[in-house]
């Protein structure tokens, strides 16, 4: 009876979750705090410190823990649906364990673990990229170079042995559960089968996922898109070879910015 009941509301609490998050999202967009969100339009820079908005107050302390939970966010919309096929296996396979849902709560938090320090490392950076910005009177006038950066390298990557050997270990969640649950020290393996996940997810998506460095992380449309192309490759039965249109497209749209802010 216990896991019939957890099998029936598994999938509706994870929708619940992932749509309590897309709403979060949304309304945190249209509040005045979208702007702990939005790293800002690289196509559209007229001074760099337009990149990354001014905090209110200078209170970077606060401003830090929104930019957190504005991750977190963004990690339940995006990226828990893509993996629910393994965590549905592993629901299944811990079934009749009283501690399945402190398991299954192992799990979710090793994986989004692993995103939030690729997350905190993503914003460093993006700061650092900042920082350059200021000491380049070249890159303040021509803010696109960074965009065009990004949507190549992303485009590239989609071509890379490392991001199909990842979408591989992705696309295979049995196999993976299988090599990596073995159920003794359970809640020390659930934690790691969550991070190693979360690990191979990174190594398949990262650069996808830098494009909201680009589009703005307020832009809940653009959200809706990667998510939806990183669930595709992950899940659909033919989602490995979106993996290259995807790329094509990707170094098509650097092109293009680059022709047209030279040729404007």
């Amino acid at each position: 009876m216990h896991a019939a009941s957890h099998r029936s509301s598994f999938l509706p609490l994870m929708a619940a979750l992932s749509g309590t998050a897309w709403l979060g999202l949304w309304l945190w967009g249209e509040s005045p705090y979208a702007r702990y969100l939005d790293h800002g339009n690289w196509t559209q820079i007229g001074v760099a410190a337009a990149l990354c908005r001014a905090l209110p107050g200078g209170d970077e302390t606060l401003g830090g823990l929104l930019v957190v939970g504005g991750w977190v966010l963004m990690l339940v919309a995006m990226m828990l649906p893509t993996t629910l096929p393994l965590l549905d296996i592993f629901r299944r396979l811990t079934a009749q364990r009283a501690d399945r849902r402190r398991l299954m709560a192992l799990v979710i938090g090793g994986y989004l673990s692993v995103w939030g320090m690729f997350g905190l490392a993503a914003h460093l950076a993006d700061r650092g990229v900042i920082l350059a910005v200021h000491q380049s009177d070249r890159l303040i006038a021509n803010g696109w170079l960074v965009a065009a950066a990004i949507l190549a390298a992303a485009g590239l990557y989609q071509f890379s042995p490392l991001k199909y050997r990842c979408l591989d270990k992705c696309r295979a969640p049995l196999g993976f559960v299988i090599e990596h649950w073995r159920g003794v020290h359970a809640k020390w393996q659930a934690l790691l089968l969550g991070g190693r996940h979360g690990a191979f997810c990174v190594g398949c998506c990262w650069a996808l996922m830098l494009l909201m460095f680009v589009v703005g992380s307020a832009n809940i449309g653009w959200m809706l898109a990667l998510g939806a192309v990183m669930a595709a490759e992950k899940n659909l039965p033919g989602g490995r070879r979106f993996a290259a249109p995807i790329g094509a497209i990707l170094l098509l749209a650097a092109l293009w910015v680059v022709l047209a802010e030279t040729t404007a």
